[in-house]
């Protein structure tokens, strides 16, 4: 907080001033020289400037992990590690080479965004696409991507840009192409050098192994939906995953249920219980020909007739069984 004098300091302060204790134009001049250069754009107060941004990721990291475990069948974790800004020229200097990158459009905004992986990673993925541990042998130093890799990298970058094209949907409806892949640094140019990118970095851990994932965007790509970001959309729309209700149904009808018919019932006593013997009889309530109670989990869920099918003992559902205990034929 800044300190304000109090009146009796005030009083103190002119009175010295009046009385030339205290001299002003030296005091300013002891204050000249002593300015300290600020950079607005890489200052740690403008790292992460876009807002609402990282929401996005947020969203987009929900989506991926699903479906890199899916292609992977292993266990994926991806956690964000930070918002930043650079010159572009200065990120490109932060890339290590060889490096895979993949550059793509976010149509229809202007300009070129790309991705950036670890090559521990790219090794990583690749040896579990093709059945793998995860863990790759070959030394990463100074070794550039065979068009194999590079090809298996594709698809996991197209994974990428959909789930990422989800992620973006509630802000702002975008297409995300894939326009190629690369290895050196020095070839791209999605921006002049001077021009400003966001940075969003997201660490991966499959199992055993674990990279980083860098995205860069220019700042001029995503200036025209700005406001947008600043508005706060209906972010808490991404917070559902689309595809949940699905997976949710899917799971539903793999549950395994008990099944069970009541032919009728009798009673006995207990003594009769205790003299029943192998072949005895005991009558039910109602013949067999008459229509049964088919439970679902102990609950009264249908009405059938016995019969069989195949060789094998079933029942033909009649009517469903309403909340009420009231009941609707099935035609």
């Amino acid at each position: 907080m800044e300190k304000i004098l109090t009146k009796a300091e005030i009083e103190a302060l002119l009175n010295a001033v009046f009385d030339g204790r205290i001299e002003p134009e030296k005091e300013l001049a002891k204050t000249e020289g002593t300015a300290v250069a600020y950079d607005l754009f890489n200052s740690e107060a403008h790292k992460g400037f876009v807002p609402n941004l990282d929401i996005i990721y947020d969203s987009f990291i929900r989506y991926n992990r699903v479906n890199l475990s899916n292609r992977l069948r292993k266990s994926v974790e991806i956690k964000k590690v930070g918002a930043r800004s650079y010159k572009f020229d200065d990120f490109i200097q932060t890339l290590p080479s060889p490096v895979c990158m993949a550059i793509f459009k976010i149509e229809p905004l202007k300009g070129a965004a790309l991705i950036s992986f670890d090559s521990g990673l790219v090794l990583g993925l690749v040896d579990s696409l093709l059945g793998g541990g995860g863990a790759s042998k070959i030394s990463t130093l100074n070794r550039m991507f065979t068009s194999i890799e590079l090809r298996l990298m594709e698809k996991i970058v197209k994974d990428i840009l959909a789930d990422l094209e989800k992620a973006w949907a509630p802000l702002y409806a975008t297409k995300m192409n894939l326009l190629r892949m690369e290895m050196n640094p020095r070839l791209i140019s999605i921006v002049p050098p001077e021009y400003q990118i966001v940075t969003m970095s997201l660490k991966v851990q499959i199992e055993e192994i674990s990279g980083n994932i860098v995205f860069a965007i220019p700042f001029m790509t995503i200036e025209p939906i700005r406001d947008k970001l600043k508005a706060g959309m209906q972010f808490d729309l991404m917070a559902i995953d689309p595809q949940w209700s699905y997976r949710l149904s899917s799971e539903i009808l793999e549950a395994p249920l008990e099944l069970s018919v009541e032919m009728g019932n009798a009673g006995i006593t207990l003594s009769e219980l205790l003299d029943l013997k192998p072949g005895d009889t005991i009558m039910l309530d109602k013949p067999c020909t008459s229509e049964m109670q088919i439970k679902i989990e102990g609950i009264a869920k249908y009405q059938g007739i016995p019969g069989v099918r195949h060789g094998n003992k079933a029942v033909q559902i009649t009517k469903i069984v309403g909340k009420g205990g009231s009941s609707e034929r099935q035609d």
